[in-house]
């Protein structure tokens, strides 16, 4: 299995203006998509709440989180995108891959209207969300895993 990257528009629900564009790891092991919270701001997502996500190296961080259309693969959905430190690698998490279509199934592949290629990585036990790119020369080290 190896790491998949695809390019990822998010901007707000229905909105016109130009959107935060470019290349995620796709990450079956993330719930939620993560980004740079000053490219989000930028897009004009912003945040609408706030929670509690287990990191790759095991400590627990309160995140911003807020509400994007998602649109990759040439699919178009809507979700929760996590506001995230600058200089991260943005992820799109396991929800916005289900949402349309693409089962993930961390034992053997990705199963769906589209396949790609599984990110080897699961969510953490007993936290409300995990996030990990599951690359471990990730740019931000606390973030990688080989779970």
């Amino acid at each position: 299995m190896g790491l998949t990257n695809v390019t990822v528009s998010m901007r707000p629900p229905g909105g016109t203006q130009p959107p935060y564009a470019t290349q995620f790891l796709v990450d079956a092991g993330a719930t939620d998509s993560f980004a740079p919270a000053s490219a989000l701001r930028a897009a004009g997502i912003f945040p609408v709440g706030k929670s509690t996500y287990e990191l790759a190296d095991g400590s627990v961080a309160e995140y911003d989180f807020g509400l994007a259309q998602i649109e990759f693969m040439g699919e178009i959905t809507a979700g929760r995108v996590v506001f995230g430190p600058d200089g991260i690698e943005p992820l799109l998490g396991v929800t916005a891959l289900e949402s349309v279509g693409i089962l993930v199934d961390p034992a053997h592949d990705v199963h769906g209207a589209h396949q790609v290629d599984q990110v080897a990585s699961r969510p953490a036990a007993g936290v409300e969300h995990s996030l990990s790119p599951g690359d471990a020369a990730s740019a931000v080290p606390a973030w990688a895993s080989s779970a």
